[in-house]
């Protein structure tokens, strides 16, 4: 069994390091598109020379492509940036975007397509869609139980890459929009500011649930699993990633170290208990108020979270009375023998050689490394005049490989008995051959086969089938109830939770009924995440429902959309914001999969629609975004599961509020922006945008609220009226419409 222990590098030196510490591949960023902006990101030449020390180290790279993309990007710059890297060799690239998937099939035909944990894959249909896309390696969503990424790895037989050791986002990957919102800096363009790692005070029902040792409620501990591998990899795992790019040289190492021991235990027969010493030494490294073992067995809980600040105090020792906190610090000298083992000298490859040194005759070398083999001849070998060169001599020369990647493990010597040869030509041989093994190693992962890319023209947009139009997603029933009257909103997106699993198709006809007397359209909004169970009882009515005049749904994850394929329902599929279409290539990716349409991405501002094809998109004119959907529960992890449904508020250092929408029938907490997204004045530049229709989205508003808003838009975007100031009598923002993100 292959089993790849996979490991993060932040700069060519931890790539070094990780190397040097038994990593079999490891996973970097470029200048550009990668997840991880801040880090010490590698130039092209660096990274040339990281992919030649891999390749000569009989590793594999990685490159981290996992940004979402804009039009400008995918069309102007991806080719440039990836065609070096492609010819030269590199192994895989880890993507998050479809459109990137897509540009990469079509250009680079024989590139490994990883697809990211960015792309929240939480189930088998998901995965189906990404084998079927081209992904060669699927990187699971980090909530998965052991038990889901086995039904993954039965059902496709694909190769999967799961998290094992470091940090955890308090959000499913990708669907993280808390930074973005808050500062611009956006999680999806590898910019994340971190804002699940501050303080909050959170509130329910006007009282307080936390204090200051728990004032850092969306903060988790980083995860350990090394107990677990055996678990891990007999669920279908085989790449064993380690979080970490940001992270020093000394952290990669060490922890690779600690994992290739017992990793390799495993592999041959002798698993082995984690002894208390190496444990140690993976909380030395660093750690978040200790660890947990993520979520291969738990679904969530209080005992995944530091809730407190990384950085406070873990111990205290009493001065003069009073108690003095004692900051934790660094084993020095833990880091200093992982520098010293990994860091410094030279690493080289053991190569076994043959010389052969005969009067008259050309001076022959062979070496042989792994499957590699080179022979190179030269001259020079004279019959001695007077002092014969002696064996240990011709030996120590030919041993000095210097800085070159390869040392001698063994060297066989054959030679007459009077010879001479120059110290000169025996080095010209060793460079040589050294030269040629080199090149013969490289030249296997060279390519040439890259497709050209000429100039594209944009796409002729799709005709109209349909007027402009106004549409409601509603998360409550009295919100449902308050779209259904209005006139000029012509589709409603009802939440499935309104509709119990016991009466579900009887409660969604009984609706579907009154919304057709209306003369609106129904359509179901799944859960903002599926994974094994949470459209059990539900999805076996979903043929009956459209066979009976049910519009469609509205999907919120790829699972979700993989389900509704498996049904035949691909075309009643609309695309939630955050399956993201940022660019035209995403499009025509859904486009291919059947959907019917989808929702313009929260993260561009008009500039940028501008350049996007949006016949076939609706766009959110007004709502909370959900900034983030977590599997975590605030209200658990600080107060107990009562298995009821909450809305609990968390205030911030700036005294801004954020609600949090606990779903317990869908086991995740969603937490809303504070204020509600308004382009109730922008009405004409958004109808210039060419989207076929505009959606009000209610998360939080009482009934009251709720026709406010939906006659405040009906009369701008649907009678044409001016906006007027204070129309809708709230503090709103215009999100990212203005300004966009990096």
């Amino acid at each position: 069994m292959k089993v790849e222990l996979l490991a993060p590098a932040g700069s060519f030196e931890a790539m070094e390091a990780a190397v040097r510490a038994g990593a079999d591949a490891v996973y970097l960023g470029g200048q550009k598109f990668g997840a991880r902006a801040y880090a010490d990101n590698f130039d092209q030449e660096q990274m040339i020379q990281a992919i030649q020390f891999a390749h000569l180290h009989h590793k594999k790279l990685y490159l981290t492509v996992n940004t979402l993309l804009k039009n400008r990007e995918m069309e102007k710059d991806l080719y440039d940036y990836l065609a070096p890297y492609y010819d030269a060799g590199m192994d895989a690239v880890i993507v998050q975007d479809l459109g990137v998937l897509k540009f990469i099939k079509k250009y680079f035909p024989h590139m490994h397509i990883h697809a990211s944990t960015q792309m929240t894959i939480t189930g088998v249909e998901s995965a189906k869609l990404l084998v079927d896309a081209g992904a060669s390696r699927i990187v699971t969503a980090r909530e998965l139980s052991l038990e889901e990424i086995r039904k993954i790895y039965d059902a496709t037989g694909v190769e999967i890459e799961s998290f094992i050791h470091g940090a955890l986002c308090y959000c499913y990957s990708g669907q993280c929009l808390m930074s973005s919102l808050i500062g611009g800096r956006s999680g999806n363009r590898g910019r994340c500011a971190q804002p699940c790692r501050l303080p909050y005070e959170v509130y329910k029902e006007g009282r307080r649930l936390n204090d200051e040792k728990t004032s850092y409620p969306l903060s988790p501990k980083d995860m350990c699993t090394v107990d677990l591998l055996p678990e891990i990899i007999e669920a279908g795992v085989r790449s064993l990633k380690i979080e970490g790019r940001m992270k020093k040289p000394e952290y990669t190492a060490g922890v690779v170290e600690i994992y290739r021991k017992y990793l390799d235990l495993y592999l041959e027969g002798q698993p082995s208990p984690v002894t208390k010493e190496d444990y140690q030494t993976l909380m030395d490294l660093y750690n978040r108020d200790g660890f947990h073992q993520s979520y291969y067995k738990v679904r969530n809980g209080r005992s995944m979270m530091a809730l407190k600040n990384e950085k406070q105090e873990i111990s205290r020792e009493k001065k003069g009375g009073k108690i003095k906190p004692v900051m934790n610090s660094r084993n020095e000298k833990l880091f200093a023998g992982i520098r010293q083992r990994y860091l410094e000298g030279k690493y080289q490859e053991k190569m076994n050689g043959n010389l052969s040194l005969f009067p008259d005759c050309p001076a022959i070398l062979s070496v042989d490394y792994g499957s590699y083999h080179v022979t190179v001849e030269g001259d020079g070998v004279q019959t001695a005049q007077s002092r014969p060169m002696e064996e240990e001599k011709i030996r120590k020369q030919m041993l000095k490989t210097g800085d070159t990647e390869f040392v001698f493990d063994t060297l066989d010597i054959y030679m007459g008995d009077d010879i001479f040869i120059p110290v000169s030509k025996l080095n010209d041989l060793r460079r040589k051959a050294l030269e040629e093994l080199r090149d013969q190693i490289l030249s296997g992962g060279q390519r040439e086969d890259r497709v050209e890319k000429t100039p594209e023209g944009r796409c002729v947009p799709e005709k109209e089938e349909e007027p402009f139009y106004l549409s409601a997603s509603v998360r409550t029933e009295e919100q449902l109830y308050a779209v259904l009257k209005n006139r000029g909103i012509s589709k409603i997106y009802a939440d499935c939770g309104i509709f119990p699993v016991e009466s579900f198709y009887e409660r969604v006809t009984c609706m579907r009924e009154k919304v057709e007397e209306e003369g609106k359209e129904l359509y179901l909004m799944l859960p903002h995440m599926v994974r094994d169970r949470e459209l059990n009882g539900r999805r076996e009515q979903f043929s009956r429902l459209v066979q009976e005049g049910l519009s469609g749904f509205l999907v919120r994850n790829m699972e979700s959309f993989g389900i509704l394929k498996s049904l035949g329902l691909a075309s009643h599929a609309v695309l939630d914001a955050n399956v993201y279409t940022m660019n035209d290539r995403s499009r025509e990716f859904w486009k291919e999969q059947g959907v019917c349409r989808d929702t313009v991405p929260l993260e561009l501002n008009q500039k940028e629609l501008g350049y996007r094809e949006n016949p076939k998109s609706e766009m959110i004119v007004y709502g909370y975004a959900p900034m983030m959907v977590s599997v975590q529960c605030v209200q658990k992890n600080l107060e107990g599961c009562n298995h009821k449904n909450a809305v609990l508020t968390l205030r911030d250092r700036y005294q801004k509020e954020f609600h949090a929408v606990c779903s317990c029938e869908f086991c995740y907490n969603t937490i809303y922006n504070s204020l509600p997204l308004s382009l109730l004045k922008d009405r004409d530049r958004i109808r210039e945008l060419g989207v076929c229709g505009a959606r009000l989205s209610f998360t939080m508003e009482d009934r009251e609220m709720t026709e406010r808003v939906a006659d405040a838009f009906v009369k701008v975007y649907g009678d044409g009226e001016e906006a007027q100031e204070n129309l809708l009598s709230v503090e709103t923002t215009r999100g990212h419409f203005g300004r966009g993100v990096e």
